[in-house]
């Protein structure tokens, strides 16, 4: 027996990594997966939780994850919603009635031919593992045996990887997401200003006048420089005047 790509059992083994011919869809059968991120400005966050209680339930939707902040002055909840695309539209202009709308973005995503490939991949990868399968019931030698199975263990992991690509694929494009954030503004309560008894703005004025006074005299201390030299300036002024003028003038008669 030859390798496990070889033709002992009568038919080639399919390549695993052989480039999937991809058609394109009709129009009909389009994959499209629609998003849409909505921020609201809301006068009661409780009663807002309750609307949206009652919106899920009225068009089928599911909340897949929600949480709830305190933080800024804002009180504020964040909910990914799930919803069939067919009711997507109607869902989406309900949330315009929580409050005042901030901001809203739409999207949608074309995935037809990321699909088809998952899926013809998907067909390849399974009509491979049959073949090794086929294989495997053949071998004789212990070193066929393990190889084969070797390469059934890879296909298997591949298959199991490309099936859980294809689902999420399936399941975004089977319910639409709309990621909701609505906040209430809070108030944040200011602590009053002590009320201070007479005693103690009289100590507290005692210690600013202490203060005052000791930063008077660490300023002149400061500036003795300056002191000495006025001090020496005016001494040589005056001696210098006294030389020129030993006698007072005489006063005219």
């Amino acid at each position: 027996m030859e390798s496990p790509g070889g033709e002992e059992a009568g038919e080639a083994v399919p390549d695993a990594d052989e480039p999937t011919r991809i058609t394109a869809a009709p129009a009909t059968s389009r994959k499209l997966i629609y998003h849409a991120q909505v921020r609201v400005k809301v006068a009661d966050l409780v009663r807002a939780n309750a609307r949206m209680d009652s919106l899920t339930r009225t068009y089928g939707a599911y909340v897949s994850a929600a949480a709830e902040t305190r933080q800024d002055g804002e009180w504020e909840h964040k909910m990914t919603i799930r919803v069939l695309p067919a009711r997507f539209p109607a869902l989406l202009a309900s949330l315009n009635g929580l409050g005042t709308l901030e901001s809203k973005t739409l999207g949608t995503d074309d995935v037809t031919a990321e699909h088809a490939d998952v899926s013809a991949r998907l067909r390849t990868k399974r009509a491979l593992e049959q073949r090794y399968v086929a294989l495997l019931s053949q071998a004789k030698k212990v070193t066929e045996i393990l190889e084969i199975e070797e390469k059934l263990g890879e296909v298997r992991g591949d298959i199991e990887a490309t099936e859980s690509k294809l689902k999420t694929l399936d399941d975004q494009v089977g319910y639409s997401t709309i990621t909701l954030t609505y906040f209430q503004e809070i108030t944040l309560n200011t602590p009053d200003a002590p009320v201070l008894s007479f005693a103690s703005r009289f100590t507290q004025a005692f210690y600013s006048g202490w203060e005052l006074l000791t930063a008077l005299v660490l300023a002149l201390v400061t500036t003795w420089p300056l002191l000495l030299l006025g001090a020496a300036g005016t001494w040589g002024w005056r001696a210098w005047r006294q030389r020129r003028h030993p006698f007072p003038a005489a006063k005219a008669g």
